[in-house]
């Protein structure tokens, strides 16, 4: 697929796992694609095997963002692409989780999100195409038991796309967020012995009760929610805005 020649696109944790399959796609349409993450060695080899640009970036600091996003931009343009897809995914019990926890994950998912779509508009803001992509989860959309400073995180980054998508209707631009369940990534891969020690089951257990939290009983592929960033980007998309979609096979 092409079509997006000349639109430079963002996307964070672009080095691994959903946000490497995301820029592989925009990439293979024809986008100029900056993915970001913090580290580098990480990037450099992604960007190598897709034709991509690395940047490192901790979305967690407001000055890297704000300085990265800005190189960025001169090098390759506007961002006309933006994909807030960096982030932290560990479950812990309220009563185990200190305010150090509960503030390291809402400052890497949902202020790593906040600060990349802010620094990314200053540019795109002056475009009449625009497409900014948060990558929440079904956490966003639901409950996650375990996991309540995960679950606010993933609902913050919906009600910030919702609310973003108000203030520049009409304009071109959109926003919109992906809600995948389990994908099958490094991320579930840790987590299946993080879920085998809390819930005193094996490995195997642990990972099917990720599997079978998916409604089609399988995990998904990072290429299944890249396939869905990519047609947000595509034609006829324009009047999808301010959605949060679920790819989670089936209702949740």
């Amino acid at each position: 697929m092409a079509g997006l020649e000349g639109r430079h696109a963002l996307v964070t944790g672009g080095g691994t796992g959903i946000g490497l399959a995301i820029a592989r796609a925009l990439a293979g349409a024809g986008a100029a694609v900056t993915i970001a993450g913090r580290r580098l060695e990480v990037l450099e080899a992604a960007a190598q095997e897709i034709g991509a640009h690395p940047l490192a970036m901790d979305v967690a600091d407001e000055a890297a963002v704000t300085e990265g996003t800005a190189a960025a931009v001169a090098a390759r343009g506007p961002v006309a692409i933006c994909v807030a897809n960096a982030g932290l995914a560990e479950g812990r019990h309220i009563m185990k989780s200190d305010l150090a926890t509960w503030r390291q994950t809402l400052s890497v998912n949902l202020d790593g999100a906040f600060l990349t779509v802010r620094e990314s508009l200053r540019s795109m803001s002056g475009l009449d195409w625009g497409r900014v992509i948060a990558i929440s989860s079904i956490a966003g959309i639901k409950g996650l038991r375990g996991a309540p400073a995960y679950t606010a995180s993933k609902h913050g980054m919906i009600g910030l796309i919702r609310g973003l998508s108000e203030d520049y209707m009409g304009t071109g631009l959109t926003f919109n967020a992906l809600c995948p369940g389990y994908v099958d990534t490094d991320i579930v891969t840790r987590n299946t012995a993080a879920i085998a020690a809390r819930a005193k089951v094996s490995e195997d257990e642990a990972l099917a009760m990720m599997v079978n939290a998916n409604r089609h009983k399988r995990l998904i592929a990072p290429d299944e929610v890249a396939a869905a960033a990519l047609w947000l980007c595509g034609p006829g998309s324009g009047s999808v805005n301010g959605q949060a979609i679920e790819i989670a096979g089936g209702q949740m």
